[in-house]
């Protein structure tokens, strides 16, 4: 290990971490305008032109907001949650590749922090540690609000994060591996030269509940039970004022952004699209590109479903993903083994078929379910 390298490690991960602090300031007016166009509003147009100073005008704001601390409070855990929340949410994104190696002035520069063969794991390892962030911030706040907010993140995210966790075992079959970048390499090419080999085409129900399983993971509308306004005032964060305040906001922020470009790399191709090979610098736009649609589906997502009962939440996450996601790996396992076995990749179609089958019957299920209870109450 010579100093370059580690320099270069200290100047990427400098450079990754200013790209998701800046990127979680402007993802705050992307949501405010986007909300605003969906609801027919005007959204933020006062600071700046067209508004794009309201964040900064925010940061400001807050920076100088007095901090409260309750006085029954355990003051050093209800400081060190904000920062046990954001620091998570910066570090998962490090397996992420941000597009091909480039040759700068005869450098070699590669265009992610770490190649770790085990990547995907390492990003399951880390997504569990952000929710330590917000049950110690709702236990340390002395609030019985604050702490049911805590609790209901941590049942949360257990009954959501193992239909995660099967959505990436599909993409770790179809690519064969769990190095990220030798992810992106499985999706490069095109089947009947113009259909990207892209993973949600072979798994698109798959791709559906990593999507639905991330929301819940970040506590995202409609699933922001922990911090519901109308049963527990706010929630895990109700205590915090200031800057405190604003990590926990930033640590929401920053993990949409990073499960973005985890989703855009595991189903999406990553930094993959036309003429990457001869343009190397093409594929850090196209995985922005690809992360804004995503971000961008989030936001859809807040601004037409409303919040669900909390019963039927954790019941969606028991009785519907969790069964489906299983039954996904077993055709995905099928559909490899049929390919390998007859020498034909076209084999690989019952994977997608069979996938929108199960989740055909999944959805006649529910709502045969939800038919019977509205009949029952009548």
């Amino acid at each position: 290990m010579n100093f370059l390298l580690v320099l270069e490690w200290l100047i990427k991960g400098f450079v990754l971490a200013l790209v998701l602090l800046g990127g979680f300031a402007y993802l705050t007016l992307y949501e405010r305008k986007a909300l605003a166009r969906i609801q027919s509003r005007i959204g933020p147009n006062r600071a700046g032109p067209w508004g794009i100073l309201q964040p900064i005008a925010d940061a400001v704001k807050l920076i100088f907001k007095e901090e409260l601390t309750p006085a029954k409070a355990d003051k050093l855990i209800f400081t060190l949650a904000p920062v046990l929340t954001v620091v998570p949410a910066v570090v998962i994104t490090a397996v992420v590749p941000w597009g091909p190696s480039l040759d700068i002035f005869g450098y070699h520069l590669n265009l992610y922090i770490a190649n770790v063969n085990v990547g995907v794991l390492y990003i399951m390892s880390v997504a569990s540690i952000a929710v330590y962030g917000i049950v110690l911030a709702g236990w340390s706040s002395n609030n019985k609000y604050a702490m049911m907010g805590g609790l209901r993140s941590t049942a949360q995210m257990i009954s959501y994060e193992i239909a995660l966790g099967l959505s990436f075992v599909s993409a770790v079959m179809l690519a064969g591996s769990m190095n990220m970048l030798e992810i992106v390499a499985a999706q490069s090419g095109y089947w009947f030269h113009f259909i990207p080999k892209w993973f949600v085409l072979l798994q698109p129900v798959g791709t559906g509940i990593f999507l639905i399983a991330t929301l819940a993971e970040v506590n995202r509308a409609p699933f922001d039970m922990p911090e519901a306004e109308q049963e527990l005032t706010a929630g895990y964060h109700t205590e915090y004022s200031g800057m405190k305040f604003a990590l926990l906001f930033m640590a929401e922020y920053t993990k949409m952004i990073a499960i973005s470009a985890i989703g855009a790399t595991l189903f999406f191709g990553g930094f993959n699209g036309p003429f990457v090979d001869r343009f190397p610098w093409l594929g850090p736009v196209y995985i922005f590109i690809k992360i804004f649609i995503l971000l961008f589906g989030m936001i859809w997502v807040r601004a037409t479903f409303p919040r669900i009962r909390y019963d039927r939440l954790m019941a969606f996450g028991w009785k519907v993903l969790l069964p489906v996601s299983l039954a996904l790996v077993f055709i995905t396992a099928v559909g490899i083994i049929l390919a390998q076995h007859f020498d034909n990749s076209v084999l690989l179609a019952v994977i997608p078929v069979a996938s929108l089958l199960v989740a055909g019957v999944a959805v006649a299920m529910v709502d045969r379910t939800l038919r019977r209870k509205d009949y029952a109450r009548r």
